[in-house]
């Protein structure tokens, strides 16, 4: 109830700022939820990437080398079910306040 005494002092502008960034959010979720595959394809090229830039910038010896790339491989499906779920709770807002961000002034 104290949340609309606050929204009903705000100015319209910034009202429809609120309802505007709870649109984009929807809207985001949604995406999400539509491009699944697409999120869960970009989540492993970045995984990938990341693991082998990872595993050859800290460890040199090639004998853990290689077995760290293959641990990293065998990781990865499970990674991608927690990166995929936890990015599905808080990739929406976190876009649609970047977003915000490039069109303030």
């Amino acid at each position: 109830m104290d949340k609309d005494k606050y929204i009903s002092k705000l100015s319209k502008a910034e009202q429809l700022e609120i309802e505007q960034k709870k649109n984009v959010i929807l809207l985001v979720e949604n995406l999400m939820e539509r491009e699944e595959i697409t999120i869960k394809m970009i989540i492993d090229c970045l995984y990938d990437s990341g693991s082998e830039n990872f595993v050859d910038k800290k460890f040199q010896l090639r004998s853990v080398n290689k077995t760290l790339k293959i641990i990293a491989r065998l990781s990865k499906p499970s990674f991608r079910r927690i990166a995929f779920y936890w990015g599905k709770k808080i990739a929406p807002e976190l876009i649609t306040d970047w977003l915000l961000q490039k069109i303030r002034f």
